[in-house]
């Protein structure tokens, strides 16, 4: 093992250890601000583009202390610059996005997903499984890895699949090469045991053409089952509004509008944030919830500093999780704070702000 992975293989130690005192009911064993501090430190002295970031801003990486001191790295930079702290050889996974708004797709280079699974397991656990006894059937309304195997949101469906599903259970994906396989989705529903509750997943377009393909048509899930969407509509489905879509999936799988719940994330994160619908009764939909290791920060679209809570900004988004790429990422989804979490407004529409524009002219610079 080499220093470098030496050093990042502590880092993961030390945020699987936040991740488990989560799932233990525990207080965090270090303060959030350490860990940050430490990433930002690695990361300059790893990543070329994070180092140039910190010089140009007239950051030194020895003496932060707090993680609002750390810049964040554009989520453009993930398609135009090397975002990770080791040798492209020693890439296991390459997460990709979709590339549908920009053209080029960005990437996010893991060496191991071992602190990804593992936190991505207990935050998904924590909103969407807690009150279950598992394992239950696991639906994936979406490809499957073999399909698609560069989709950090199929890997994390898949995961979410194997550790809540039966361990022998036939993967039930219904989108392949692209069409939605509606009837074999009605033959899986008729088959479901009426005793025990479902957990659905699925993505926001999906769930769009399988509600015109069904029309009126209702696909009755057991008592107590759950459906999650995420991710937006790209161009490739008809819009509809958050109520509009959470209202016909209730009607669609007869279940309560509160166990539809919402997931926010995107592949140059390692964590995910969840509506809390389903584990507090006074929780709003349309509010998203943080793991301890991670948080977002909605900052000033021209100067990134933090806007007052109520006013929107873009999202600033630090993910301690992010180990080997990124710690804070800068993106430009619109967002809020409010009680209990934030709200995701929409994406800024347009030119990439003027802040972002400037931290990603900084991490291409030529200088060292």
């Amino acid at each position: 093992m080499t220093p470098i992975h030496a050093r990042s293989e502590s880092l993961h130690r030390r945020v699987r250890a936040i991740v488990q005192a989560f799932e233990r009911s525990r207080a965090a064993p270090e303060p959030f601000d350490a860990l940050a501090a430490d990433l930002v430190r690695f990361q300059a002295a790893t990543v070329p583009g994070y180092r140039r970031l910190c010089l140009a801003r007239g950051i030194d990486p020895q003496a932060v202390v707090r993680a609002e001191q750390g810049p964040a790295v554009p989520t453009d930079a993930f398609r135009l610059a090397r975002v990770f702290a080791f040798a492209e050889r020693d890439a296991a996974f390459v997460f990709r996005t979709s590339g549908t708004t920009l053209g080029a797709r960005g990437s996010h280079a893991m060496r191991h997903t071992r602190t990804y699974d593992a936190a991505a397991l207990a935050f998904g656990r924590a909103m969407i499984a807690r009150d279950l006894t598992l394992p239950v059937p696991v639906v994936t309304i979406g490809p499957s890895v073999s399909e698609v195997p560069d989709s950090s949101l199929t890997h994390m469906y898949a995961l979410f699949a194997r550790q809540f599903g039966p361990s022998r259970a036939v993967e039930m994906t219904f989108v392949h090469s692209g069409s939605l396989r509606v009837e074999a989705l009605r033959e899986c529903v008729a088959a479901l045991r009426p005793d025990v509750p479902v957990i659905v997943l699925s993505t926001s377009f999906a769930l769009v053409h399988l509600l015109d393909a069904l029309g009126a048509e209702s696909l009755a899930l057991p008592a107590r089952s759950r459906v999650v969407q995420t991710g937006g509509f790209k161009g490739r489905s008809r819009e509809a509004s958050a109520s509009e879509l959470r209202q016909g999936v209730a009607r669609c799988f007869a279940v309560h509008e509160r166990s539809v719940v919402g997931e926010y994330g995107m592949t140059e994160l390692s964590s995910q944030f969840w509506e809390a619908t389903l584990v507090d009764e006074g929780a709003a939909q349309g509010v998203y919830f943080e793991p301890p290791w991670a948080r977002v920060v909605p900052v000033d679209p021209e100067t990134l500093v933090p806007v007052s809570h109520g006013k929107i900004g873009i999202a600033r988004i630090e993910d301690l999780a992010n180990v080997d790429s990124a710690w804070a990422v800068l993106t430009q989804d619109l967002v809020r704070r409010v009680a209990g979490g934030f709200e995701f407004i929409g994406r800024a529409a347009g030119a990439p702000m003027r802040g972002c524009s400037i931290a990603l002219d900084e991490m291409l610079s030529a200088s060292p």
